[in-house]
């Protein structure tokens, strides 16, 4: 009987009452061996959710509500949803607790740095005179120890500093493009999206290492690895 897929729980956007995700993810997740589901924000089954999944994908949106973290938001912000920013922010502590891998993709990345102590630059255009090279779905390069290649690339924010995070690759003007935790199995945050980037190691490659470590995850024998407690 051929071994179970490995859940992989991605969080949603949330407009105007309604869930959205692109089918991009699906497509990802599901060619690196996977199976997606979307993760309905349900503050209440928060232990339930986490607990049955093997890998969880924070996906990427608008703007965090920098308030959570105690600073004020930017005026030119595209504020998330503080519902999916609640459910977000809980949904990757929980994941983080149980050794669950994490990746975080655009806003996801952002609010694993802003977790682990990070500064975020909230308006690139103030800051940086490459900022129209990161925006609009731009394809441009990045490098460092994660590897090097082209990137699909869609936001105006970014962050300055990586907290308790590693650096693992940048852009040519030096903007953090990538974070990692190297004590855990599988826990990267990237600032493009390699859901639209392609085969090879800034895109494809990316969703087989996280799929293989999720299966990792749900062959552990220790508990309680999807507690629920």
């Amino acid at each position: 009987m051929p071994a179970e897929l490995p859940l992989i729980g991605i969080t949603p956007d949330i407009a105007n009452g309604r869930i959205r995700l692109s089918r991009a993810y699906e497509t990802a997740v599901s060619a690196a061996g996977g199976l997606p589901i979307t993760l309905m924000p349900a503050q209440h089954h928060l232990n339930e959710l986490v607990g049955r999944c093997d890998g969880l994908i924070l996906s990427g949106g608008d703007d965090p509500i920098m308030e959570f973290w105690g600073r004020p938001t930017h005026p030119q912000a595209a504020k998330v949803e503080p519902d999916r920013q609640e459910f977000d922010v809980a949904v990757y502590r929980r994941a983080r607790s149980v050794g669950m891998p994490v990746l975080g993709i655009c806003l996801g990345m952002q609010i694993m740095g802003l977790e682990a102590g990070a500064e975020l630059d909230q308006h690139l255009p103030d800051s940086c005179p490459t900022a129209a090279n990161h925006a609009r779905g731009t394809v441009h390069a990045v490098g460092g120890s994660f590897g090097e290649g082209q990137v699909h690339s869609r936001h105006h924010q970014a962050l300055r500093t990586a907290g308790s995070f590693e650096v693992v690759a940048t852009a040519d003007d030096g903007l953090i493009e990538a974070i990692r935790d190297s004590s855990a199995d599988f826990c990267l945050g990237v600032q493009w999206h390699p859901e639209r980037s392609g085969d090879g190691p800034m895109g494809s490659a990316i969703f087989e290492q996280f799929v293989q470590a999720a299966v990792r995850y749900r062959d552990m024998p220790q508990e309680p690895n999807h507690a629920t407690a």
